[in-house]
């Protein structure tokens, strides 16, 4: 696929694919991790402040994830019409408004209201990265941007829970969501002085045109190719939100480890898919894409086989570390990749296709984290089944996706 740089009305060259602006995208889209993450170790101290149950506490990630989800549908298509910088600094300060009214929530309904808003503004950060990279780059180039800007977003869930257990045992989990106020403040910021506009009011016109004469560009969200890459994608994510949600009930109550320990632990799993991203990322050019994707759905799938089978002859829960360990890596080879091959099917409408695939992504994560500890947190069975579960759909949507397949 040919390259497909953006000149400017004003005739401006693009903004090259800088390590530093690929450093503020990464940045924007750590948002996400850092808001999910950072707070998971308070939450059995949440339900004893709040007056709720798990379940309950449970829907301020949910909340927090539709809002992600919806938020991509508004601003992907607003930046296909009005560039991508507006928009991405106004959901940033939209995102930043609801931290700081989530840290001063009253009540549980109030937070979770909160962080629906705080999802819906931070949306505006990956799914315009993915845009603007779109946007500058194409085929193998694009792959790599993108699995480096994941690289660099993929430190948020290494560093976030243990810092988040730093920071809850000093200010409690509202000065947690604070910090993440102040974190996506600093990247406003780093947006306006770094962040050029790379989609031009040229493109814009010429793409409208386009869509108003003869539905091709739209009709690629249709593609075998879009839908099935998108499928796995989000299916991935599926897995690993299901472990995001049960993770502090599994390490912390079901294996007996102090909320220090469940730290060092998910990081380590976090650390297991950056390390893979970047390897796997050093792959393209010796190795297609889809080869190193279809890698990574095989040992995913195979590692949420192993959590199912311990789970079914009731191993001892430690017993789990190891296949949600290979669990998690295997993100790091199925997410970039599958992003970069959907999004490559969709070059002139990236920031739709981006928020269709980034909507249906979180929207997954938002219909799987309720389900997770559906049986209490004495049981990993239903973390076991919906992983299982998702890892089949996404195995599913990488085979939909193969030269040849039917859609």
């Amino acid at each position: 696929m040919p390259s497909h740089p953006v000149v400017s009305a004003r005739s401006v060259p693009p903004q090259p694919l800088t390590p530093s602006l690929l450093l503020t995208l990464g940045a924007l889209a750590a948002i996400g991790p850092l808001a999910i993450d950072l707070y998971l170790s308070t939450f059995p101290a949440m339900v004893l402040e709040l007056g709720a149950d798990a379940t309950g506490i449970q829907l301020t990630l949910t909340g927090y994830l539709l809002g992600v989800a919806a938020g991509q549908l508004v601003f992907g298509p607003m930046s296909d019409r009005f560039g991508r910088r507006i928009p991405l600094i106004v959901g940033l300060a939209l995102c930043v408004v609801a931290s700081v009214a989530a840290a001063l929530a009253p009540t549980l309904p109030f937070l979770v209201a909160a962080r629906i808003v705080q999802g819906f503004g931070a949306a505006s950060g990956a799914v315009i990265g993915r845009a603007i990279i779109s946007d500058l780059a194409s085929g193998d180039t694009a792959a790599k941007a993108i699995s480096i800007m994941m690289l660099v977003g993929g430190i948020a869930p290494i560093i976030a829970p243990s810092l988040g257990s730093v920071i809850g045992a000093a200010f409690g989990w509202r000065g947690i969501l604070a910090t993440i106020a102040i974190t996506v403040t600093a990247l406003i910021v780093a947006v306006v002085a770094g962040v050029r506009e790379s989609y031009s009011q040229a493109h814009r016109d010429t793409v409208r045109s386009e869509q108003h004469s003869h539905p091709r560009a739209l009709a690629q969200l249709t593609s075998r190719g879009y839908l099935g890459n998108t499928l796995a994608m989000a299916f991935s994510t599926g897995v690993m939100m299901t472990y995001i949600s049960a993770s502090p009930f599994i390490y912390q109550e079901m294996m007996g480890f102090p909320p220090l320990v469940f730290g060092l632990l998910f990081g380590a799993n976090a650390t297991a898919m950056l390390l893979v991203n970047w390897w796997t990322a050093r792959l393209i050019g010796r190795f297609r894409v889809r080869t190193i994707l279809g890698a990574g759905v095989a040992v995913m799938s195979a590692s949420c086989a192993a959590v199912v089978l311990f789970v079914v002859v009731d191993a001892p829960a430690t017993w789990l570390i190891a296949p949600l360990f290979v669990t998690v890596g295997a993100v790091g080879a199925v997410a970039p990749k599958a992003t970069a091959q959907a999004i490559g099917h969709v070059p002139r409408i990236a920031g739709t296709g981006s928020a269709v695939l980034g909507a249906l992504q979180f929207g997954v994560g938002a219909a799987v984290t309720p389900l997770a500890n559906t049986a209490g947190p004495g049981s990993a069975a239903p973390m076991a089944v919906v992983m299982m579960t998702c890892a089949l759909v996404m195995t599913a949507g990488f085979l939909m996706a193969r030269p040849g397949a039917r859609a």
